[in-house]
Order: structure tokens, then sequence, then C-alpha cells
């Protein structure tokens, strides 16, 4: 597809509001709104998300963000019947795009996100057997040889 909205790196909001139209409201609340919209230039349907964000260190200032999942028929058609769930950032697993200050939209890799926080308690653990080791107060070779046994298999 020529003009996907996958296919391109930015996309203005003007150009992406004047493509995109609602097919089913899944949710609509006072903070959160989701719902399968369609693009009309291609036919290819997205997961819309909005959420309102208030600054409340900021006076109250309200910020509203967007962000639309490609998804493919079977997932408008899980959704539509209520089959399959939809809620952020669960199951936002896939690249979809989220809008920023400059009045533009860009794709976001969540795969990215996971692997971070992977990393993030993998981390966590080493420090946790290294603080045990120093607390152990052994430093011979059996027990650092231990130590990093037990980092290697971590």
């Amino acid at each position: 597809m020529e003009n996907s909205l996958t296919q391109m790196q930015t996309i203005g909001s003007e150009q992406l509001e004047a493509r995109i139209v609602t097919v089913k409201v899944l949710l609509d609340s006072e903070l959160e709104y989701y719902e399968v919209a369609k693009d009309n230039e291609t036919g290819e349907h997205y997961l819309h998300f909005v959420y309102m964000h208030k600054h409340i260190a900021g006076g109250g200032e309200e910020e509203t963000f967007h962000q639309l999942m490609p998804i493919d028929s079977d997932d408008v058609l899980g959704f539509i019947f209520g089959e399959q769930a939809y809620t952020y950032p669960d199951n936002w697993k896939r690249s979809f795009l989220r809008n920023g200050p400059d009045g533009f939209y860009i794709w976001f890799d969540p795969s990215h996100e996971e692997e971070h926080q992977e990393d993030e308690a993998i981390a966590r653990e080493l420090m946790l057997k290294l603080q045990q080791f120093r607390q152990g107060g052994k430093i011979d070779s059996d027990s650092v040889r231990k130590l990093l046994e037990d980092l290697d298999q971590t």
C-alpha cells in the first residue's frame, strides 16, 4: 500500500485526522477513550486510544494523548464483538503511532520497553547477589567461584 501510514516515519496530526474515521467506539470514559478506527485512504484499521492527563503541579492543565495501533481484520472483529482485550499498555505489544508535542505522530516500538524492563530486573537480581556476597564476608576462592557461577546462571 503506497499511502499506508505504516510506511511513513512521521505523520502530521491534520493529515491523520483527515484520513481516520471511527468504526466503533469501544470505551468512552472521563479519562480514556478507545475506538476501532479506519484509514479511509487505505482501508487499514487501527485501535485508537486517547487518554487525558492532568498536570496537577501545573495548575490542573489538561493534555490529551493519542495512540493508534495497526490491527488486522481478526482483531477488528475481536474488538468489535468484545472478544478481545484492548486496554493500554497490557494489550499494546506491537508498534503504534503516538502523538508528540510538535503536532506529529511517530512510531513507537513497545518491545524495546519490555527488553529494558527485563534488563533492569536482571540488574536488580545481580546487585542483590553481590550485596549478599559482601554481607556474607567470605572472600575465599571457592566463595568467589560460587558467586561467579550464580551470576552466570542469572
